[in-house]
C-alpha cells in the first residue's frame, strides 16, 4: 500500500503519443477501430473532446507542456534553440518538491538535442539514436557500459550538429541514405522496450512500499513517419489493402523520401494514395495502442492506478495532404493541433467527456495542482488553470485556447533547395496562429485572417465562414492579436490600452497582473 506521502502526493505518469491525430482514433468516433485499448481505458477517465496543442510540432509543444507557457512566451520554437533557465520546467519544480523524476523518450528531439527539455530529470532514457540509452543492464560489463556512454555522448553531439547545419540535415534526408540511417539510429525508438522499462523502473522504485513519489514522462513515436506497421495489424485495419502491391510500393517510396513528409503538395494525392497513407498510419496507431494497452493493464492489475495521476495526450497531429500540407511544420489546422487528451484521477477527474476548448499547456498547471504545489507565478495561477476547472464550469479561460505555428527555420531552408516556390506561394515564412472560442476557430496568417470555421459542423475546416460572419471574425482577430502581443513581452501594450473583457481574459492567462 502507498505510504502517507504517496497518498498526499500521487505518482504522476505523463504519456505523450507523438504525432497522433485525434480524428484517427476510434475513441473520438473514427470509423476504424484504431484505439480499442484507449477506448476501454476512457470508460474510467475524463476525456477532453476539444484539446488544443499550443504548437504544431514536437519541440515547442513539449516546451509548452513542460513550462505552462505558449511558444511565443517560452521562445523554444527552433531545433537549435535552448529553453531559457528563467522558465522553470515541470520536472525541475517536482524534483525540488521531493519527486523522483524520470523520462523515457522515443523522440530524439526530446532527450537527445541539447534544448533544455531534460532539465530537472533525475534520470532520462533515450530509445532513439545509434546507441539507445536504457536503464543500466547489469549483465553488461563495466567496459561495455563505459563504451556505450562515451559513444552515446559523441552521438548526441553529432545529432545537435545536424540540427544546426543545413547541409548535414539535407544530407541525412537523402532518399538513398535515409532508409538505412533511419534503422541505424532507431528513428522511432522502441515503444515496447520503453514501456517495459518504465514499468520495471516504477516497480523497483516503489519496492517495499517506500520511496519518493514518482513523476514519469513517456514519449511514444509509433504514429510518426515512416510507416512500417506489423503485417497482421495492417491486415486487421485494412484487409483489402494489405496485399495491394501498388499501395505497398507507394508507401515504400514515401517512407524513403523524408523531404515529402514536410513539403506542401504541388497537386492533390490520388484517392488510392490517400487511402494507402491513412491505412498504414491507422495500423501504426493500432499497433501502438495494443502495446500501450498492455502497460495500462499492468498498471491496473498492480494497483498503481489507485494512486497515480495518469495523463495521455498528443503533442500534435499530422498532415496527409490536408489543406495542401504534409507533416507538421507550418499550419494550425485541425489535423495538427486538435489532439486527444485523457486524464485518469477519479478524486478530481470523474469519468466523462468535456466539450470545452482547453490548451494542453495546462497539463503543467494540472500536474502541479494535483501534486499540491503552488509555485509563485509560474505560467499563471496553477490552481485556477488546472484542467479540473473545465469540468465544473469555473474555467478561467472561458472556453478559449490558442495555437501558434512559428515556421521551423531548418525545414524552411531545406525547402529553399527542394521547392522554393512553395515558400512564397504559401507564405511559409509567416507565423500562423489559431484561436478557439466556443464552436468557432479563427486562423491568422501573420495579422490577416486566413479563415473562420465552425468546428462543430465543419471539423475538417473545409468551409470558411468569415464572409457570412464578419463581426465574429473581426472580434476574434482583435482578441488573437491582443493575445499575441501580450504573449511576447517585447511587444506588450500597456494594460490600460486593453478592453476590460480582453484584459480580464489575459490576466487569467498570466500575461499581466
Amino acid at each position: 500500500m502507498p505510504n502517507d506521502r504517496m497518498s498526499a502526493q500521487p505518482d504522476v505518469l505523463l504519456i505523450i503519443l507523438d504525432t497522433l491525430r485525434r480524428d484517427h482514433l476510434s475513441l473520438y468516433g473514427y470509423g476504424r477501430e484504431t484505439s480499442p485499448c484507449l477506448d476501454a481505458f476512457a470508460a474510467d477517465a475524463a476525456v477532453f473532446e476539444r484539446a488544443v496543442a499550443p504548437a504544431q510540432w514536437t519541440v515547442p509543444s513539449h516546451a509548452s507542456i513542460f513550462t505552462g507557457l505558449y511558444p511565443s512566451r517560452h521562445s523554444l520554437t527552433q531545433a537549435d534553440a535552448r529553453l531559457s533557465p528563467s522558465h522553470r520546467t515541470l520536472a525541475e519544480i517536482l524534483q525540488v518538491a521531493g519527486y523522483h523524476t524520470v523520462g523515457f523518450s522515443n523522440n530524439p528531439l526530446v532527450g537527445v538535442l541539447a534544448n533544455g527539455l531534460t532539465r530537472g530529470f533525475d534520470a532520462f532514457y533515450n530509445y532513439a539514436g545509434a546507441v539507445p540509452n536504457r536503464p543500466v543492464d547489469r549483465r553488461r560489463g563495466a567496459w561495455q557500459r563505459g563504451f556505450a556512454t562515451r559513444f552515446r555522448r559523441r552521438a548526441g553531439h553529432i545529432s545537435n550538429r545536424f540540427a544546426q547545419h543545413d547541409a548535414l540535415f539535407r544530407w541525412s534526408l537523402n532518399p538513398r541514405l535515409f532508409p538505412f540511417l533511419s534503422r541505424l539510429v532507431h528513428y522511432k525508438g522502441d515503444t515496447r522496450r520503453s514501456l517495459d522499462d518504465f514499468f520495471a523502473y516504477r516497480q523497483a522504485h516503489h519496492a517495499g512500499g517506500g520511496g519518493q513519489p514518482l513523476f514519469a514522462f513517456l514519449n511514444l513515436m509509433g504514429a510518426h513517419t515512416p510507416y512500417r506497421p506489423p503485417q497482421e495489424t495492417l491486415a486487421r485495419i485494412a484487409p483489402a489493402l494489405s496485399r495491394d502491391r501498388r499501395a505497398f510500393r507507394f508507401i515504400r517510396e514515401f517512407n524513403g523520401s523524408p523531404l515529402r513528409w514536410a513539403s506542401p503538395l504541388d497537386a492533390p494525392l490520388e484517392g488510392w494514395q490517400q487511402q494507402a497513407l491513412a491505412a498504414f498510419y491507422d495500423a501504426e496507431i493500432a499497433h501502438q495502442d495494443r502495446l500501450l494497452g498492455a502497460l495500462l493493464k499492468r498498471l491496473r492489475d498492480s494497483g498503481a492506478l489507485e494512486h497515480t495521476l495518469l495523463i495521455i495526450a498528443a503533442d500534435h497531429g499530422e498532415g496527409h495532404g490536408d489543406h495542401r500540407f504534409f507533416g507538421h511544420g507550418f499550419v494550425v489546422y485541425q489535423e495538427l493541433v486538435h489532439v486527444p487528451l485523457l486524464i485518469h484521477f477519479p478524486p478530481r477527474f470523474p469519468a466523462g467527456r468535456s466539450r470545452r476548448n482547453v490548451s494542453t499547456r495546462r497539463l503543467f498547471h494540472t500536474i502541479l495542482d494535483i501534486a499540491g504545489l503552488k509555485p509563485p507565478l509560474v505560467g499563471g495561477d496553477v490552481a485556477r488553470l488546472c484542467l479540473s476547472q473545465s469540468l465544473n464550469g469555473a474555467d478561467p479561460e472561458a472556453d478559449c485556447a490558442y495555437a501558434e505555428a512559428v515556421p521551423p527555420q531548418l525545414f524552411l531552408r531545406v525547402l529553399q533547395h527542394r521547392s522554393p516556390h512553395h515558400i512564397a506561394a504559401l507564405q511559409l515564412q509567416q507565423t500562423r496562429r489559431g484561436m478557439y472560442q466556443g464552436d468557432h476557430k479563427l486562423a491568422l496568417l501573420g495579422e490577416a485572417v486566413e479563415g473562420l470555421f465552425d468546428i462543430a459542423s465543419d471539423p475538417a475546416e473545409e468551409k470558411d465562414i468569415r464572409a457570412a460572419q464578419p463581426a465574429t471574425a473581426a472580434a476574434m482577430q482583435a482578441a488573437l492579436l491582443e493575445f499575441s502581443a501580450r504573449a511576447n513581452p517585447q511587444h506588450s501594450p500597456p494594460a490600460d490600452a486593453t478592453s476590460p473583457e480582453v484584459a480580464d481574459s489575459l490576466r487569467q492567462l498570466g500575461y499581466f497582473d
